[in-house]
């Protein structure tokens, strides 16, 4: 019951701020304060997810103008490329800077908004088909957005470089390290030796990686924004480690990922991906950050269910939307006048051509029979 009524009332008090605005003065202050930093990250991070989704579609759209073109040209010589990619950057630069204003666990589940968004783009400019499956995913997905950003932990910290190390050196974060390390060699010993390359180990591999991504992405951010804000801690070793294992995290990550994409597509990685990502997201956030610390189970239970909700929404709105283009399995030469057309052309996967033609024996013996009576 105790945790029901602290659930309860912490329901009250983020529908008060949002419904009337924080200048209610029965507001307490620092939890005033704390709110808005928590809500300038989610701002960003929003903004970020909504810029990258926009630099995809641009970048859609200049590969396509690119395929109908009698003689095109390489992507990277195209300035509406380029300038998908210089939007990219910016909207990582934006979920980059959320870090260093909210927690882990309010960030990282945001990402269901690029891929909503894309999707969105697509069909107001694109004039990709809108399905049933992209309504019921968005809504999913916006629901799910709302209670992560009302029911995520409110735990207010700054992130100095001494903070950073007391939480390095801390036996959760070093038992979970150890766990990782041994996860991720056993993983990639199956993925090299055994040459075992499913899916399901190719995302889990980038998800651990994904893990150590946001814990020293989210210090670094910190100890920036600390050091704009307050004390420079850029001549703390630590940062400088931090620094390094993210930028290491981030280049395999990617090395994972694209194989992944390469074997199985992006319709299957996009959706998978984001969940085991968040996922490890939020676990790296609740060990080495503790942003769970002292909330209440009914709060930490909706805020999974928002979780849930975002994952259900990512998956509907990526299901089967490159089937959708896919070209027949056969081709079909239609009616031609004067000719009876025996059977379709279909592909032979056992054979070396692609296709086999209808045993034409009698038609040749008749038109060879036609030529001598000539």
């Amino acid at each position: 019951m105790a945790a029901a009524s602290a659930a309860v009332d912490e329901l009250s008090r983020n529908f008060t701020y949002w419904a009337l605005g924080a200048g209610n003065g029965s507001l307490s202050g620092a939890w005033y304060r704390r709110n808005q930093i928590h809500l300038l990250g989610v701002l960003l991070a929003i903004l970020g997810n909504l810029v990258m989704s926009i630099s995809l579609n641009i970048q859609k759209y200049s590969h396509v103008q690119l395929a109908h073109q009698e003689h095109p040209r390489p992507y990277f010589k195209s300035m509406l490329w380029w300038a998908g990619a210089a939007l990219m950057a910016v909207g990582e630069t934006g979920n980059f800077a959320a870090y260093g204003f909210a927690p882990i666990t309010l960030i990282a589940p945001l990402g269901c908004i690029s891929v909503t968004g894309s999707a969105i783009i697509s069909v107001m400019f694109l004039k990709e088909n809108l399905r049933a499956s992209d309504l019921l995913g968005m809504t999913l997905a916006f629901a799910g957005t709302y209670l992560l950003v009302n029911f995520a932990p409110n735990r207010s910290q700054s992130i100095s470089a001494r903070t950073v190390q007391y939480y390095f050196v801390g036996w959760q974060f070093l038992i979970y390290v150890i766990l990782e390390i041994l996860i991720f060699c056993t993983l990639l010993y199956f993925h090299k030796r055994k040459g075992m390359k499913h899916m399901v180990i190719l995302l889990t591999l980038v998800a651990l990686l994904a893990s150590l991504t946001v814990i020293s992405v989210k210090a670094v951010s910190g100890m920036i924004t600390f050091s704009v804000t307050d004390k420079m801690q850029l001549t703390y070793p630590i940062f400088y480690i931090m620094f390094i294992i993210m930028i290491a995290s981030c280049v395999f990550q990617v090395k994972f990922l694209n194989q992944a994409t390469k074997l199985y597509g992006t319709t299957m990685v996009v959706p998978v991906n984001h969940i085991f990502f968040t996922t490890s997201a939020i676990i790296a956030g609740i060990i080495f950050y503790q942003e769970f610390l002292g909330a209440a189970f009914l709060t930490v239970f909706i805020y999974i269910f928002g979780c849930f909700l975002s994952f259900l929404g990512v998956l509907l709105v990526t299901r089967n939307r490159e089937k959708e283009h896919l070209p027949q399995s056969y081709i079909d030469f239609g009616n031609i006048p004067g000719k009876q057309m025996l059977d379709k052309i279909q592909p032979d996967s056992n054979g070396l051509s692609y296709g086999t033609l209808p045993d034409g024996s009698d038609s040749t013996k008749s038109q060879s029979g036609e030529k001598k009576e000539v």
